[in-house]
Protein backbone atom coordinates (compact mmCIF):
# COMPACT_ATOMS: atom_id res chain seq x y z
CA UNK A 1 0.00 0.00 0.00
CA UNK A 2 1.44 3.34 -0.99
CA UNK A 3 0.00 6.82 -0.97
CA UNK A 4 1.49 10.27 -1.11
CA UNK A 5 2.25 12.21 2.02
CA UNK A 6 -0.77 13.71 3.68
CA UNK A 7 -1.32 17.46 3.32
CA UNK A 8 -3.77 19.96 4.75
CA UNK A 9 -5.70 19.73 7.97
CA UNK A 10 -8.64 17.47 8.79
CA UNK A 11 -12.11 18.73 9.64
CA UNK A 12 -12.66 19.01 13.39
CA UNK A 13 -14.29 15.73 14.35
CA UNK A 14 -14.31 13.29 17.24
CA UNK A 15 -14.97 9.55 17.12
CA UNK A 16 -16.04 6.88 19.53
CA UNK A 17 -13.96 3.70 19.72
CA UNK A 18 -16.65 1.87 17.74
CA UNK A 19 -15.77 4.02 14.74
CA UNK A 20 -19.09 5.92 14.70
CA UNK A 21 -18.43 9.54 13.90
CA UNK A 22 -19.73 12.24 16.19
CA UNK A 23 -19.87 15.63 14.48
CA UNK A 24 -21.04 18.64 16.40
CA UNK A 25 -19.32 21.47 14.59
CA UNK A 26 -17.18 22.29 11.62
CA UNK A 27 -14.50 24.95 11.53
CA UNK A 28 -14.82 27.56 8.79
CA UNK A 29 -12.19 29.97 10.06
CA UNK A 30 -9.54 30.04 12.71
CA UNK A 31 -11.21 30.29 16.11
CA UNK A 32 -14.74 30.09 14.66
CA UNK A 33 -17.07 27.12 14.40
CA UNK A 34 -20.75 26.71 13.55
CA UNK A 35 -23.09 23.77 14.08
CA UNK A 36 -23.71 21.46 11.14
CA UNK A 37 -27.23 21.22 9.77
CA UNK A 38 -28.87 17.85 10.35
CA UNK A 39 -28.63 16.88 6.69
CA UNK A 40 -25.00 18.04 6.47
CA UNK A 41 -24.10 16.05 9.58
CA UNK A 42 -25.80 12.98 8.17
CA UNK A 43 -23.93 13.34 4.87
CA UNK A 44 -20.63 13.71 6.70
CA UNK A 45 -21.25 10.53 8.68
CA UNK A 46 -22.13 8.70 5.47
CA UNK A 47 -18.98 9.92 3.74
CA UNK A 48 -16.69 8.87 6.57
CA UNK A 49 -18.34 5.47 6.90
CA UNK A 50 -18.12 4.96 3.14
CA UNK A 51 -14.47 6.04 3.10
CA UNK A 52 -13.58 3.46 5.74
CA UNK A 53 -15.30 0.76 3.72
CA UNK A 54 -13.87 1.76 0.33
CA UNK A 55 -10.30 2.34 1.54
CA UNK A 56 -10.49 -0.85 3.57
CA UNK A 57 -11.46 -2.84 0.47
CA UNK A 58 -9.43 -1.09 -2.22
CA UNK A 59 -6.66 0.72 -0.35
CA UNK A 60 -6.01 4.42 -0.05
CA UNK A 61 -5.52 4.65 -3.81
CA UNK A 62 -9.28 4.34 -4.37
CA UNK A 63 -10.75 7.48 -6.01
CA UNK A 64 -13.02 9.94 -4.25
CA UNK A 65 -15.74 9.06 -6.76
CA UNK A 66 -15.91 5.57 -5.26
CA UNK A 67 -16.34 7.06 -1.80
CA UNK A 68 -19.13 9.35 -3.01
CA UNK A 69 -20.87 6.46 -4.75
CA UNK A 70 -20.75 4.29 -1.63
CA UNK A 71 -22.03 7.20 0.49
CA UNK A 72 -24.77 7.89 -2.06
CA UNK A 73 -23.87 11.56 -2.35
CA UNK A 74 -22.39 13.63 -5.13
CA UNK A 75 -18.61 13.89 -5.33
CA UNK A 76 -19.01 17.63 -4.82
CA UNK A 77 -20.49 16.93 -1.38
CA UNK A 78 -17.39 14.94 -0.47
CA UNK A 79 -15.08 17.74 -1.60
CA UNK A 80 -17.08 20.34 0.34
CA UNK A 81 -16.33 18.44 3.52
CA UNK A 82 -12.77 17.41 2.56
CA UNK A 83 -11.01 19.83 0.17
CA UNK A 84 -8.59 17.12 -0.98
CA UNK A 85 -8.34 13.37 -0.89
CA UNK A 86 -5.28 13.63 1.36
CA UNK A 87 -7.37 15.33 4.05
CA UNK A 88 -9.95 12.53 3.98
CA UNK A 89 -7.27 9.84 3.97
CA UNK A 90 -5.50 11.41 6.92
CA UNK A 91 -8.76 11.60 8.88
CA UNK A 92 -9.55 7.91 8.32
CA UNK A 93 -5.98 6.85 9.13
CA UNK A 94 -6.02 8.88 12.36
CA UNK A 95 -9.32 7.32 13.44
CA UNK A 96 -8.12 3.77 12.84
CA UNK A 97 -4.77 4.41 14.52
CA UNK A 98 -6.61 5.73 17.59
CA UNK A 99 -8.85 2.68 17.57
CA UNK A 100 -5.89 0.29 17.46
CA UNK A 101 -4.17 2.20 20.26
CA UNK A 102 -7.27 1.89 22.43
CA UNK A 103 -7.47 -1.84 21.68
CA UNK A 104 -3.82 -2.31 22.65
CA UNK A 105 -4.26 -0.35 25.89
CA UNK A 106 -7.36 -2.41 26.71
CA UNK A 107 -5.44 -5.66 26.19
CA UNK A 108 -2.65 -4.43 28.46
CA UNK A 109 -5.06 -3.42 31.18
CA UNK A 110 -7.34 -6.47 31.12
CA UNK A 111 -4.98 -9.39 30.51
CA UNK A 112 -2.33 -10.17 33.13
CA UNK A 113 -0.72 -12.98 31.13
CA UNK A 114 1.61 -11.45 28.48
CA UNK A 115 0.85 -13.84 25.61
CA UNK A 116 -2.90 -13.59 26.19
CA UNK A 117 -2.64 -9.79 26.12
CA UNK A 118 -0.79 -9.79 22.79
CA UNK A 119 -3.09 -12.44 21.35
CA UNK A 120 -6.18 -10.54 22.47
CA UNK A 121 -4.93 -7.35 20.86
CA UNK A 122 -4.23 -9.11 17.57
CA UNK A 123 -7.59 -10.88 17.48
CA UNK A 124 -9.55 -7.74 18.35
CA UNK A 125 -7.66 -5.62 15.83
CA UNK A 126 -8.00 -8.12 13.01
CA UNK A 127 -11.73 -8.56 13.71
CA UNK A 128 -12.26 -4.79 13.54
CA UNK A 129 -10.60 -4.59 10.12
CA UNK A 130 -8.48 -1.64 11.25
CA UNK A 131 -5.32 -3.25 9.89
CA UNK A 132 -6.41 -2.49 6.34
CA UNK A 133 -6.50 1.21 7.22
CA UNK A 134 -3.19 1.63 9.02
CA UNK A 135 -1.40 4.80 7.88
CA UNK A 136 1.64 4.16 5.69
CA UNK A 137 4.08 5.78 8.15
CA UNK A 138 3.19 2.97 10.58
CA UNK A 139 3.05 0.10 8.12
CA UNK A 140 6.08 0.69 5.90
CA UNK A 141 8.98 -1.39 7.16
CA UNK A 142 12.61 -1.03 6.18
CA UNK A 143 15.82 -2.83 7.03
CA UNK A 144 19.48 -1.93 7.07
CA UNK A 145 21.26 -2.77 3.86
CA UNK A 146 24.29 -4.99 3.54
CA UNK A 147 26.54 -1.99 3.97
CA UNK A 148 24.85 -1.18 7.28
CA UNK A 149 23.32 2.06 6.00
CA UNK A 150 19.71 2.56 7.05
CA UNK A 151 16.94 3.57 4.72
CA UNK A 152 16.01 7.28 4.97
CA UNK A 153 13.82 8.26 7.91
CA UNK A 154 14.05 4.82 9.54
CA UNK A 155 13.83 5.02 13.29
CA UNK A 156 13.90 2.46 16.05
CA UNK A 157 10.45 1.69 17.39
CA UNK A 158 10.19 2.62 21.09
CA UNK A 159 10.76 -0.27 23.52
CA UNK A 160 12.08 -2.59 20.83
CA UNK A 161 15.08 -4.76 21.53
CA UNK A 162 16.54 -7.62 19.53
CA UNK A 163 17.47 -9.37 22.79
CA UNK A 164 20.96 -10.17 21.58
CA UNK A 165 19.79 -12.19 18.59
CA UNK A 166 22.49 -12.64 15.97
CA UNK A 167 21.54 -12.71 12.33
CA UNK A 168 18.05 -11.29 12.98
CA UNK A 169 16.84 -8.68 10.46
CA UNK A 170 17.14 -5.19 11.89
CA UNK A 171 13.53 -4.17 11.23
CA UNK A 172 12.42 -0.59 11.67
CA UNK A 173 9.16 1.22 11.13
CA UNK A 174 9.81 3.98 8.63
CA UNK A 175 8.72 7.55 9.10
CA UNK A 176 7.08 7.16 12.51
CA UNK A 177 8.44 8.76 15.63
CA UNK A 178 7.22 10.06 18.96
CA UNK A 179 7.38 13.89 18.90
CA UNK A 180 8.59 16.02 21.77
CA UNK A 181 5.95 17.04 24.31
CA UNK A 182 5.78 20.60 23.00
CA UNK A 183 5.94 19.59 19.33
CA UNK A 184 2.59 19.07 17.57
CA UNK A 185 2.84 16.39 14.92
CA UNK A 186 0.55 14.36 12.69
CA UNK A 187 2.69 11.38 13.69
CA UNK A 188 1.71 11.69 17.36
CA UNK A 189 -1.06 9.13 17.01
CA UNK A 190 1.23 6.71 15.21
CA UNK A 191 3.87 7.18 17.89
CA UNK A 192 1.35 6.39 20.64
CA UNK A 193 0.33 3.19 18.85
CA UNK A 194 3.93 2.07 18.41
CA UNK A 195 4.67 2.74 22.07
CA UNK A 196 1.79 0.73 23.50
CA UNK A 197 2.23 -2.17 21.07
CA UNK A 198 5.92 -2.11 22.01
CA UNK A 199 4.94 -2.78 25.62
CA UNK A 200 2.79 -5.73 24.58
CA UNK A 201 5.67 -7.16 22.56
CA UNK A 202 8.26 -6.64 25.30
CA UNK A 203 6.10 -8.31 27.96
CA UNK A 204 5.48 -11.38 25.82
CA UNK A 205 9.16 -11.62 24.88
CA UNK A 206 10.39 -11.24 28.46
CA UNK A 207 7.97 -13.97 29.54
CA UNK A 208 9.62 -16.29 27.02
CA UNK A 209 6.40 -16.68 25.03
CA UNK A 210 7.33 -14.61 21.98
CA UNK A 211 10.14 -15.27 19.53
CA UNK A 212 13.10 -13.09 20.43
CA UNK A 213 13.37 -11.63 16.92
CA UNK A 214 9.75 -10.43 16.71
CA UNK A 215 9.32 -6.63 16.57
CA UNK A 216 6.44 -4.17 16.63
CA UNK A 217 6.74 -3.99 12.85
CA UNK A 218 6.04 -7.72 12.64
CA UNK A 219 2.96 -7.40 14.85
CA UNK A 220 1.54 -4.56 12.74
CA UNK A 221 2.17 -6.55 9.57
CA UNK A 222 0.21 -9.44 11.10
CA UNK A 223 -2.73 -7.09 11.73
CA UNK A 224 -2.67 -5.87 8.14
CA UNK A 225 -2.11 -9.30 6.59
CA UNK A 226 -4.73 -11.19 8.60
CA UNK A 227 -7.60 -8.88 7.63
CA UNK A 228 -8.49 -9.90 4.06
CA UNK A 229 -11.33 -8.07 2.31
CA UNK A 230 -13.71 -10.73 1.00
CA UNK A 231 -17.23 -10.11 -0.34
CA UNK A 232 -18.93 -12.60 1.98
CA UNK A 233 -18.74 -11.55 5.68
CA UNK A 234 -18.87 -15.11 7.01
CA UNK A 235 -16.11 -16.21 4.64
CA UNK A 236 -14.03 -13.19 5.57
CA UNK A 237 -14.37 -13.88 9.31
CA UNK A 238 -13.44 -17.54 8.85
CA UNK A 239 -10.44 -16.72 6.64
CA UNK A 240 -9.21 -14.05 9.08
CA UNK A 241 -9.50 -16.38 12.05
CA UNK A 242 -7.68 -19.22 10.29
CA UNK A 243 -4.90 -16.99 8.99
CA UNK A 244 -4.42 -15.34 12.38
CA UNK A 245 -4.14 -18.73 14.09
CA UNK A 246 -1.31 -19.62 11.71
CA UNK A 247 0.45 -16.29 12.15
CA UNK A 248 0.19 -16.42 15.95
CA UNK A 249 1.78 -19.85 15.91
CA UNK A 250 4.63 -18.38 13.88
CA UNK A 251 5.14 -15.58 16.42
CA UNK A 252 5.21 -17.82 19.46
CA UNK A 253 8.45 -19.04 21.02
CA UNK A 254 9.17 -22.72 20.41
CA UNK A 255 9.82 -23.15 24.15
CA UNK A 256 6.49 -21.59 25.23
Amino acid sequence: MHISDFHGSATALSTESSGRVMTSATTHAVGRSTPLRVDAQRNLEHVLRAAREVFGELGYGAPMEDVARRARVGVGTVYRRFPSKDVLVRRIAEEETARLTEQAESALGQEEEPWQALSRFLRTSVASGAGRLLPPQVLRVGSSGEDGVEEPEAVRVPHQRQAGVTGAPDLRVVGARVPAEDEPSEDAGAGALLEVVGRLVDRAREAGELRTDVTVADVLLVIATAAPALPDPAQQAAASSRLLDILLEGLRSRTA
